[in-house]
């Protein structure tokens, strides 16, 4: 309202006065006419003219001087005020006044918004265009009806504050415009004292000098607190306060509403409807909001802004309606989610800075200082700029795996322990569940499709599992990535190279360390079966052989494992799993077999853009070459069979998917304190870990610890591939490259198949990298004769009987066994494996000097016994000495009759005719020599039978039962030698391992 216009109007109030209208009469005015012609008015006016006029003077004058004097005064008292406020520019004040802070917002990916960084004060900017025109009307109605008038302060109304603060009055209605809180909010702060309000007044008149009266209210509209929303979270700028308190944009607010959020600014702790926790207020703290509301809608009215029907409608209307029902705030919905956001994006954002700077990640990493400074300053921007932070997750899958990791029903007992309280330094018991963690990633691009943080986010546990925070011992998951695919890469094994699994000295290793899961030894075997069933010795000895070349550098940090130590490097357990890792790392290098042999850095965050669409960072791919596709190709299908026969069996019949072609690991550390599996698709690969927080043995339930884990595994991969079948469960299988042979080899020397090997029926087939198939025949068997020592064949000696021997039996050529070390075994027996061992003791070993398996102890060997006739047959108990290779057969005709040699066999049972005989069986061992003969069995009628005297009755009674003592105890040494020999199978029949 400018100065000519406030003129008329104060003319016009005069005018409209009653004394005036009395003056305007017409009674009046002839009164006043009769009086001057009569000459009487115009002496007194005269006179009173004067005196008047000079009164008048003498105050005007002294007014004037009061004015100029008090301006003066004023002026000179305003300037001392502000004297040290700098003369701001346009771009200056632009910059300040829209440097308001913005909450960051976060996105699924397909861009759903789900929530924002947390920050002590949640705000989103909008346009004055997005901003309802009866929500405008009540803040200019409430807040500063002249705003469209004046020029950024309202003189009656600044002096009527200052009146009230020097009188101390008991009501102090402000002085402050629209511009002037702008200023106060953004500029200045909220100190009460008059320099500030001096400094306040001189930038509100040079702002409005700069900005249009929408860019004001607009700044304005942003920057105001609004008090709590249904979340409890502190809120400002009129779009949060809409959404936040009745659910709907601010330019789709109804009058009520918009009267409502107009009235909150002048005291949003009294008048929000919420508490800090979400929860609505009742009663009289609920009415005050309520009350003021109604405030707002008589001072629009009396503007004129609504009608008098607009009005009472309004004024009736049950607000408390619209308030939007209590919601979770992203922390709560998805804290692990929100945090583990925050910490990627502080990271991104630090390294943007500094690079801005001029310094590199090397340069905050080796400069702890720096890195402070920057992490603070990224920290700040992601409060208060506003930025979008788009992300890999994908929320239907993101959600659906929460929801079945805290339903999952088989993670094990919670434990006990003892803990030191931080705060308090005490020892305290606290309840531990076996936790979780798990990540699931795109294998060609290494987005973070989504993740489990843990069993639930509270305060008694925060700890989200895939952070990097978080190391585990990663056990045999390491070896595929560690031992076989490096080993393959340099031409060291094939999938059906051999290795022979016996206790034996490693190199920097204590002999016989390490050991095999459950214990026992499994002879020479595959690469293939070794890693399918986590042999641990065959895995340290392929390790042993490419150490010096540092696998650890050259592979496994080329896949993005950021934990080895220097010790990890020179270390031999490494190889079966002693490394800590993290969860994500660990999956992520398991992704490079599904990526055919490129590792792709596994990211979380696609993009970060400002409001306004601007990209201030975006992922940029970066693959890396670490697998040729021959080596990836063989691992996969290796690690096949890890799932179709190995130690993740169990898998199959608890996957929903069934047609997947799955490649995978299963993993134990030490103790089994760890448990893990790791499995990769064409599409994606995803790992689950569970253990407790302070290590512990999870193998404490009925159901094996490894197998709680893989259905747990499975159940999440299920629960995905409903969601998207396409990208997690594909038809498609992992593809063949070229270079790849099937070729055939001997499963002794894993050389290529001789004569005598296919004899053997020890011949393979696998799968060769073709550049690595072997090409020299094998040699480990030659042809001799034989004979059958305790179950096991040997090379016959200079006097064992020819009756006994086989003239073309196989044997172990003493140069192969020389050329691998096998001549030093005690036992040969150590190489032969479990599961063809009939095969293998059809081969006759070395028993001379060089192996010393069979010496010579000039003793005859023991008679066999309990010798009887069963049907035709005569059977016998076997000879208790080791050196035995068969049995001769000795028959009379009756007493007198000489003993007559009729047969020979290397078994216990020889057929015999139906006539009158008598029999005895004698023992021959390795070296000729023949035992005494076995007692007489006589069948029919031999001839006359001696009478037996008391003292033969007595004898014989005793021999009978010596004789039957003897076969009672020797059939139970046979039956605890078989119980015994069954439990060393069932200890060993668990492949996993613990790392050692």
């Amino acid at each position: 309202m400018n100065f000519k216009h406030r003129l008329h109007t104060y003319i016009n109030k005069v005018k409209a006065h009653p004394f005036m209208e009395k003056i305007n009469s017409q009674p009046f005015i002839e009164k006043l006419k009769s009086l001057w012609k009569a000459g009487k008015i115009q002496q007194s006016t005269r006179i009173s003219y004067n005196v008047v006029w000079n009164v008048i003077l003498f105050f005007i004058v002294i007014g004037l001087i009061g004015v100029f004097f008090a301006g003066g005064l004023g002026a000179g008292y305003f300037a001392s005020l502000v004297k040290d406020e700098p003369v701001r520019s346009y771009e200056v004040m632009k910059q300040d006044i829209y440097n308001y802070e913005e909450t960051s917002k976060l996105y699924f990916a397909g861009d759903t918004y789900f929530g924002d960084v947390r920050s002590d004060l949640y705000r989103e900017e909008t346009t004055l265009e997005n901003i309802s025109p009866q929500l405008i009307d009540a803040v200019i109605a409430t807040e500063d009806e002249y705003f469209n008038e004046h020029h950024g302060v309202v003189p009656k109304a600044i002096l009527r504050a200052v009146l009230q603060e020097v009188t101390n009055a008991n009501t102090k209605t402000g002085g402050s415009t629209l511009t002037q809180q702008l200023i106060k909010n953004q500029i200045l702060t909220d100190e009460v004292s008059f320099e500030r309000k001096a400094k306040e007044i001189l930038l509100a008149l040079r702002l409005e000098r700069f900005f249009n009266k929408e860019e004001i209210l607009e700044a304005y509209l942003n920057i105001v607190p609004y008090g709590r929303d249904a979340s409890g979270n502190n809120i400002a700028g009129i779009q949060t306060a809409a959404q936040g308190i009745f659910g709907v944009d601010a330019k789709n607010v109804s009058l009520p509403q918009a009267a409502y959020l107009a009235g909150l600014p002048q005291s949003p702790s009294a008048y929000t409807p919420f508490t800090n926790n979400g929860d609505m207020k009742e009663g009289e703290s609920l009415e005050r909001g309520i009350n003021r509301m109604k405030s707002v809608l008589h001072r629009m009215y009396e503007a004129e802004y609504i009608t008098k029907e607009e009005y009472d409608e309004a004024v009736a209307y049950d607000i408390t309606k619209d308030f939007t029902n209590k919601s979770k705030s992203p922390i709560e919905q998805y804290p692990y989610l929100t945090f583990e956001l925050e910490r990627r994006a502080t990271d991104i954002l630090t390294q943007q800075l500094a690079k801005e700077d001029g310094y590199s990640k090397e340069d905050l990493n080796k400069d702890d200082d720096l890195l402070a400074e920057y992490n603070q300053l990224a920290k700040r921007n992601l409060r208060m700029q506003g930025y979008h932070i788009h992300t890999t997750i994908n929320k239907g899958i993101y959600d659906t795996m929460q929801k079945t990791a805290q339903a999952y029903e088989n993670y094990g007992p919670t434990r006990t322990v003892r803990k030191e309280n931080p705060e308090t330094g005490e020892v305290e018991e606290t309840k531990e569940r076996v936790q979780t963690g798990g990540t699931l990633i795109e294998n060609s691009s290494g987005k973070i499709i989504s993740f489990v943080g843990g069993r639930g986010y509270d305060e008694n546990n925060n700890i989200n599992y895939i952070s990097e925070t978080v190391t585990r011992s990663n056990g045999s998951t390491i070896k595929p990535i560690l031992d076989y695919a490096p080993a393959m890469e340099e031409g060291v094994i094939q999938p059906g190279s051999v290795l022979a699994d016996y206790k034996k000295q490693l190199p920097g290793w204590d002999y016989g360390k390490p050991g095999n899961y459950g214990g026992g030894y499994h002879g020479i075997v595959s690469a293939r079966k070794a890693l399918v069933n986590s042999y641990n010795v065959p895995a340290a000895e392929i390790y042993s052989k490419i150490i010096n070349q540092d696998p650890a550098a050259k592979y496994l940090e080329k896949m993005g494992i950021t934990t080895l130590t220097k010790a990890d490097h020179v270390n031999p357990s490494l190889s079966i799993g002693t490394m800590e890792a993290r969860i994500e790392e660990n999956v992520n290098a398991f992704a490079t077999f599904g990526n055919n042999g490129k590792f792709e850095d596994a990211y979380m965050i696609e993009k970060i853009t400002t409001n306004d669409g601007d990209i201030v960072y975006e992922h940029e791919p970066n693959p890396v070459n670490v697998f040729s596709p021959q080596t990836t190709y063989l691992t996969i299908d290796m690690m096949r069979d890890v799932i179709s026969n190995g130690t993740a069996g169990y898998l199959t019949s608890q996957l929903k998917y069934q047609r997947v072609d799955w490649a995978g690991k299963t993993g134990t550390s030490q103790d089994y304190h760890d448990a893990w599996f790791v499995a990769t698709n064409p599409n994606v690969t995803f790992g689950t870990w569970i253990g407790y927080d302070t290590p512990y043995p999870i193998n404490n339930t009925s159901m094996s610890y490894s197998n709680r884990n893989i259905k747990l595994w499975a159940e999440l991969i299920n629960s995905a591939s409903d969601v998207d079948p396409e990208l997690v469960a594909p038809g498609a299988n992992f593809q063949r490259p070229e270079g790849i042979v099937q070729r055939s080899y001997c499963s002794i020397s894993g050389m290529l198949p001789s004569e005598l090997c296919e004899k053997a029926g020890l011949v393979k087939t696998d799968l060769f990298n073709s550049k690595y198939v072997p090409t020299e025949k094998d040699d480990s068997l030659v042809s001799g004769s034989t004979v059958m020592v305790n179950g096991k064949a040997i090379t016959a000696g200079p006097n064992t009987p020819s009756e006994f021997t086989t003239g073309d039996g196989l044997a172990f050529n003493p140069e192969f066994l020389k050329r691998n070390g096998y001549d030093k075994l005690n036992d040969i027996t150590q190489l032969y494996p479990r599961t063809e061992r009939e095969k293998w003791e059809k081969i006759s070993a070395p028993n001379m000097d060089s192996n010393n398996v069979l010496e010579d102890d000039g003793k005859a060997p023991q008679a066999p016994t309990n010798v009887k006739k069963s049907g035709n047959k005569l059977t016998w108990q076997k000879s208790g000495s080791d050196d035995v290779v068969g049995y001769r057969i000795y028959r009379s005709n009756g007493p007198g009759d000489n003993f007559t040699r009729v047969g020979n066999t290397t078994s216990t049972e020889f057929e015999i005719g139906d006539g009158d005989a008598r029999y005895h069986v004698k023992a021959v061992d390795y070296f000729g020599v023949e035992s005494s003969a076995s007692k007489e069995i006589i069948i029919g009628d031999t001839g006359e039978k001696e009478p037996e005297t008391p003292d033969k009755q007595e004898k014989s009674k005793e021999k009978k039962d010596d004789q039957q003592k003897e076969n009672n105890d020797e059939s139970k040494n046979n039956e605890e030698t078989e119980n015994k020999q069954e439990e060393d199978n069932s200890s060993n029949d668990s492949s996993e391992d613990t790392g050692q």
